[in-house]
């Protein structure tokens, strides 16, 4: 199932993305990007990463560049609720919702599935991709 959401996956919405190479939230992203997905940075703080223009919100991604397939949150659990109700108001909506390790909240997973999407919860998206897709295989 996580194998398919890969090889399905096209875009990336990256929220909570950051701008210095030696953070996770920096160096994934890379990963996911180097893999060949296009990367959506999302974080209000900075304006451009991976040579990339960053949005503030999701709210803000222009629809020219969805569909939108994951939404990756490097974000903390206790914001999650909020990113719900952004990632529910988005047309068309993810097909997957990825939190990276550490992040949770079972209600907002909850949500998420009752409106038919994916949710993987406190897994690294890179360590996944290189353990069912490594580039070497």
């Amino acid at each position: 199932k996580m194998k398919r959401l890969f090889e399905e996956t096209r875009t990336i919405a990256v929220v909570g993305i950051k701008d210095g190479p030696l953070d996770d939230a920096y160096r994934v992203p890379e990963y996911m990007r180097d893999q060949g997905y296009t990367i959506i940075p999302v974080n209000p703080k900075i304006t451009q990463v991976l040579g990339i223009k960053a949005h503030s919100s999701l709210g803000e991604i222009p629809s020219e560049l969805f569909p939108i397939d994951v939404v990756n949150l490097f974000r903390a659990s206790e914001h999650l609720p909020a990113h719900v109700e952004e990632i529910l108001s988005l047309s068309p909506r993810p097909n997957a919702v990825w939190t990276q390790l550490g992040i949770h909240d079972g209600p907002s997973a909850k949500r998420l599935r009752a409106a038919g999407i994916e949710v993987i919860q406190d897994r690294c998206i890179m360590v996944d991709h290189l353990r069912l897709l490594a580039p070497n295989e």
